[in-house]
């Protein structure tokens, strides 16, 4: 298969490549697409083939559900069960980085959903998402646009790297602004189970929401006798090539020993750059400290860099926290790193 590659700055001025994408996803193809979380990897989610396509071109396990992505709130109705909650959660925080589990409808697949009887509805707000979705005329089922395991892709460029020749079209749209995937959530009348932590965060679920659990599965691993609710729980996700140790403490006085060892790499804060820079140590810079936003953007382009210096044979990071945006991170890191912490 020949991939073509599209530039889209303007979707409005570009309504024809938008046209032309829509027409591949209604013919059952698959097209590759930027939102504000990370880039997508497309197909028609009422079309069980186009979904087996998906799991085909990323080498996804069938179990791991897909998100369908619509072009405005009402219209899961097509598609799932609402409830006055998803309402509530929609007025809040869609089109956005919220992904909300309901019972799904026989117009989707069981393809799509893992064979479960829910499906993961989003309504994404990036401009070249929501002008594909419209243009296409169905709900897009879309994981993120890597190989299965791979860091997830906030660049076109992630995404051609490891899925040129698998797809139809590659929507070329700029950076991801967040650059994690979207938070998940469950439902149960007013309550919520926060399944997997993103740029809504637990806090703000909280301000909408009667009461809202989180999963054991967004922190620990996954029992193998366990079935995964929705994507990113069950399976090593987001792994480099080089074996991730996360560092658990005050990590100074170890990265400084660590650094001078040519076969490992650091994800450092831009405060620690300089010292160990001093010491000959590879880097790749996620931002201060205190930003956890801008860790969250950073941290997928970190793990890729790291994939092109094969000289690496381990990498370190710290443990971030488990609050705010930093929760996310943790969930992230920890299945990138297979739950291996050090305590330093």
């Amino acid at each position: 298969m020949k991939t073509e590659i599209i530039v889209v700055r303007d979707p409005i001025a570009q309504a024809a490549e938008i046209a032309r994408a829509a027409a591949v996803i209604r013919r059952g193809g698959l097209v590759v697409f930027p939102t504000e979380t990370v880039y997508g990897l497309g197909g028609d989610a009422t079309d069980s083939c186009a979904a087996k396509a998906i799991y085909a071109a990323k080498g996804r396990p069938s179990d791991n559900p897909l998100i369908i992505h619509v072009a405005a709130p009402q219209d899961a109705e097509h598609y799932a069960v609402t409830s006055p909650m998803y309402y509530k959660l929609a007025e809040k925080f869609m089109p956005g980085p919220l992904t909300v589990i309901l019972p799904k409808k026989d117009t989707i697949p069981r393809s799509v959903t893992g064979g479960l009887d829910t499906v993961a509805v989003r309504c994404p707000s990036h401009p070249v998402a929501h002008a594909l979705i419209a243009a296409a005329g169905v709900p897009i089922a879309a994981p993120s646009a890597n190989l299965s395991g791979r860091p997830s892709p906030t660049l076109a460029e992630h995404a051609i790297r490891d899925l040129d020749g698998r797809v139809d079209i590659i929507l070329d749209g700029g950076p991801a602004d967040f650059g994690l995937e979207s938070t998940i959530v469950l439902l149960d009348g007013d309550n919520a189970t926060l399944l997997r932590p993103g740029a809504v965060t637990y806090d703000a679920l909280c301000c909408v929401c009667h009461r809202v659990d989180v999963a054991p599965a967004v922190t620990a691993a996954m029992a193998e006798s366990e079935r995964a609710l929705s994507p990113g729980m069950k399976y090593k996700h987001y792994a480099p090539r080089a074996p991730l140790i996360l560092l658990d403490g005050d990590a100074a006085a170890f990265l400084t020993t660590a650094a001078r060892d040519p076969a490992v790499g650091i994800l450092c804060y831009d405060e620690e750059k300089a010292a160990l820079s001093a010491r000959g140590a590879t880097l790749f810079p996620i931002g201060a400290r205190d930003d956890l936003t801008a860790q969250a953007h950073w941290l997928f382009a970190a793990l890729r860099e790291a994939d092109e210096h094969h000289e690496l044979q381990k990498l370190y990071a710290h443990l971030p926290p488990q609050n705010g945006v930093g929760l996310a991170l943790y969930n992230r890191l920890i299945r990138a790193a297979a739950h291996t912490v050090l305590k330093v």
